[in-house]
């Protein structure tokens, strides 16, 4: 009862008011308040203008973002801006003074998404499909109201919509022999840079980092490795071969230029992207996000060669008085002379490694392991590398503007996990490796 009451007061504050009856700002000011997000429809790792005009001179106002994803949960932000003489607030200029997020942030609404409070917490908002947009919208409020409240009278509100996938991609589904999956592709003739991309033990086909990846001229080959078709529905022992049918499949396509491709990965995927260049030929350059130069969990097989998994002790999991889980601890060493049949032969690779990793992350020491990586390739007289560490981010870092997200739900357990993290640190890490990562990529893929 109290769900419904409370999204029923939301959605009377964002009503919009009855034509002739707009509730003017206050005396002095030039008329109704608008707010103008520029542009109005764009890709989803591309900034976004907002701006807000018609206030009275040093109005205080609360602005919103909203959001309902695919399953019908609502997600919602909210900074607090004072505006200025002229009656305008300005978000590439002026400061949140509070909210959600305080400073100059021109994206701060969007990055700093997370459930309402009637919804189920810690829940990620990512897209589960790329063809229709995530839409967004952005509302004006007065007075200054406090995260979770519900907001003062509505002034204005627009709507946008954030593209995963430009005009012009296609998408194309695959099942070519084992390989499950989609490869986007770009616009034009080609021949483009080849990459597969992996995420983690979340398993199943998440495809908006492909998309995006094919929005700037690469060839992606979304590629899940369980829990997807006719896939294994859990992750148990992995097979390499399938990973390699998925290299040659995409270093054969017409459309990709070769003659070798790189692989993008996250966590478990970062790991796989480890193996994938060290003993796959095709595979020249990797990307690995918070990953483990360790096999991790389940054991994966290479013809005769066997990678077991190192495991998590169970007794060395913390769990808050809210309820949430601390992993940090929990993986065996890798660096144990025990574990040793664990580590991947990283320096036998040929290709060109970049790391990316958050220093507050708490799913597992991905900064460590990165030094521990970086330290075995120069051990070996390799300077085939390079560490991307950010301060203050945590555990995923995904393209610029998804909602950071601290704790999320474990897809398998259902509890939820400290992904660690700093809110805005962790923002402006997903930015700035963004760019970095298209850059290595062309670099070492042509």
């Amino acid at each position: 009862m109290w769900r419904v009451a409370t999204a029923r007061a939301w959605a009377a504050c964002l009503r919009p008011p009855r034509q002739g009856r707009a509730p003017g700002p206050r005396s002095g000011s030039r008329g109704a308040a608008t707010v103008a997000v520029e542009p109005a429809a764009g890709l989803a790792d591309e900034p976004v203008a907002t701006k807000v005009l018609g206030l009275a001179a040093g109005q205080r106002v609360t602005l919103r973002g909203l959001v309902v994803n695919e399953q019908g949960c609502l997600f919602d932000s909210c900074a607090h801006y004072l505006a200025d003489s002229r009656g305008e607030v300005d978000l590439s200029r002026d400061t949140s003074q509070g909210g959600d997020y305080t400073g100059v942030e021109p994206m701060g609404l969007f990055w700093s998404l997370s459930p309402a409070g009637m919804e189920r917490p810690y829940q990620r908002l990512v897209p589960k499909q790329v063809k229709t947009p995530m839409k967004v919208e952005v509302s004006v409020h007065q007075g200054h109201s406090h995260p979770g409240s519900i907001p003062g009278q509505v002034l204005a509100k627009a709507n946008v919509e954030r593209w995963f996938t430009a005009r012009g991609v296609r998408r194309i589904r695959l099942k070519e022999g084992s390989v499950r999956g989609s490869l986007f592709l770009p616009s034009g003739d080609g021949p483009f840079p080849g990459v597969i991309d992996m995420f983690g033990d979340e398993g199943g086909l998440i495809e908006f980092r492909s998309s995006l990846l094919a929005t700037r001229g690469f060839a992606a080959l979304s590629l899940p490795y369980f829990d997807f078709e006719d896939l294994p529905t859990v992750m148990k022992d992995l097979h390499l071969e399938y990973f390699e049918e998925a290299a040659r499949f995409l270093q054969r396509h017409p459309k990709v230029k070769g003659p070798g491709i790189g692989v993008i990965g996250t966590g478990k995927g970062a790991e796989l992207a480890f193996s994938m260049i060290t003993f796959l030929p095709q595979v020249v350059a990797a990307v690995c996000i918070s990953g483990c130069s360790a096999n991790t969990v389940a054991a994966l097989h290479y013809g005769e060669l066997t990678l077991p998994g190192l495991r998590f002790d169970m007794s060395k999991i913390s769990i808050s008085e809210t309820g949430v889980f601390d992993i940090f601890d929990a993986l065996d060493d890798p660096m144990d002379p025990a574990n040793s049949h664990c580590l991947i032969p990283i320096e036998e690779a040929e290709g060109h490694f970049l790391l990316v990793v958050g220093e507050d992350d708490r799913n597992w020491k991905s900064s460590l392991f990165a030094k521990m990586a970086i330290e075995r390739l120069r051990q070996h007289g390799k300077d085939n590398f390079k560490l991307l560490s950010y301060p203050g981010a945590g555990h995923r870092i995904d393209p610029p503007f998804l909602p950071f997200c601290s704790v999320a739900l474990d897809c398998v357990l259902g509890l939820p996990i400290l992904g660690g993290g700093e809110r805005r640190a962790h923002a402006h890490a997903q930015e700035h490796s963004w760019g970095k990562i298209q850059e290595f990529l062309h670099l070492h893929l042509g």
